[in-house]
């Protein structure tokens, strides 16, 4: 009999870690987005990354502007590169279990093909290949961003 009902709280237990880990800690926004709610530190983390994404996204299309192709390839890669996998790989797997599954599979796709589109750079693809892997990722950050949005519990 204990057997039974320790497999059903074992059960019970990952049932609802599961749910968690898909849904995150979410409620209905006022805007019609998905609020992720975050403590404020948590919230802060996720901005900054987004900004850094931004940043990135900034270097790549500057490099592709530069009329030193060598130097421009360089600042792509280098900012594509930052915002790669590398800058995914510290985060708190508690804040990440906060997060719905569809905004993390997002994220973590962009960090994965920063990293692609660096090696793009390197193996000297053409610049409108590197604009169109861009606009692919960007396509992305928008959707997210109609999404979802972040407010801190306090």
């Amino acid at each position: 009999m204990l057997c039974r009902i320790t497999l059903g709280l074992w059960i019970v237990t990952i049932g609802v870690a599961g749910w968690f880990f898909v849904q995150g800690w979410t409620a209905e926004s006022t805007d019609g987005r998905t609020q992720i709610v975050l403590a404020p530190a948590e919230r802060d983390l996720i901005l900054s990354e987004m900004r850094m994404l931004l940043k990135a996204v900034h270097g790549v299309v500057t490099g592709l502007a530069s009329q030193d192709q060598e130097a421009g390839r360089s600042q792509m890669e280098q900012a594509a590169r930052s915002a790669g996998m590398g800058m995914a790989e510290d985060v708190n797997p508690a804040l990440m279990a906060k997060l719905p599954l569809p905004f993390k599979q997002m994220g973590m796709s962009i960090h994965k093909d920063m990293d692609a589109l660096a090696d793009a750079v390197v193996q000297k693809e053409p610049s409108q290949q590197i604009l169109l892997r861009l606009s692919n990722m960007t396509a992305r950050c928008t959707t997210c961003h109609e999404m979802y949005r972040f407010s801190a519990d306090r």
